[in-house]
């Protein structure tokens, strides 16, 4: 003892006392200890080991109803234009009216081209029965007349919906063409006896197209035409 350095006692004294001090301030860990951020479970909860997220996640988005005008440029809100689209929509909500008009014109330029060359078996992938009947036929009372047929699509001016309309699981829709043709109808020596081979001629019509909704068959099938004067 007579070697102990006084300087030491004195540090090893402050030292005991800082620890006691810590010790009262900060307690000790028994290993049952919550972490900081960890809430409480309520009264009476059952223990659970999933970890929740401190901001709640988003609820998935409630659906919302179509805007009234979502048929701007192809139907008023209200009319009976438009609850023919919504209709249809209903069953298949991927309708675009403008994409239909687009399909419309390719069928309008293939069905005319097909009834001039006497095609039916092009006109069977386009039409439904009743009107395949009536082409056909015209194009069989041509042929027995000898007479053939000529007609070039100048041009597609303009097209518009007219009408639209569900009935059970079958969606019709009536589009009017605007068109420029160049038609004529000739016998067997090449004459002329029906329109003109030179002439362009204005032609409106108003063709109705029908398709099952929900059939895998994209396809709209041309059920009826009518020439408006």
């Amino acid at each position: 003892m007579e070697n102990l350095d006084v300087t030491t006692v004195v540090f090893a004294i402050v030292a005991i006392f800082v620890a006691i001090k810590l010790r009262s301030v900060l307690g000790t860990r028994t290993g049952a200890e919550r972490r900081p951020m960890d809430v409480p479970p309520p009264p009476g909860a059952a223990p659970t080991d999933n970890v929740v997220p401190f901001s709640p996640g988003r609820r998935p988005a409630a659906p919302t109803a179509p805007a009234p005008d979502r048929w701007r440029g192809f139907a008023e809100a209200g009319t009976p234009l438009a609850q023919g689209f919504d209709a249809i929509a209903a069953v298949e909500p991927q309708f675009n009216p403008a994409e239909f008009l687009v399909g419309s014109r390719g069928a309008y330029d293939m069905i005319v081209g097909a009834f001039a060359a006497g095609d039916s078996s092009a006109l069977r992938r386009l039409l439904a029965p009743d009107a395949l009947a009536n082409f056909a036929g015209a194009i069989e009372a041509r042929k027995a007349a000898g007479q053939t047929m000529k007609t070039v699509l100048v041009s597609i001016d303009k097209t518009e919906i007219v009408e639209a309309r569900v009935t059970g699981r079958e969606a019709w829709i009536a589009v009017r063409f605007a068109a420029k043709l160049i038609s004529s109808t000739m016998d067997a020596g090449g004459g002329v006896v029906e329109g003109s081979a030179t002439e362009v001629a204005d032609h409106l019509d108003i063709w109705s197209f029908s398709r099952q909704l929900g059939s895998r068959d994209p396809n709209w099938l041309l059920t009826a035409t009518e020439t408006v004067h």
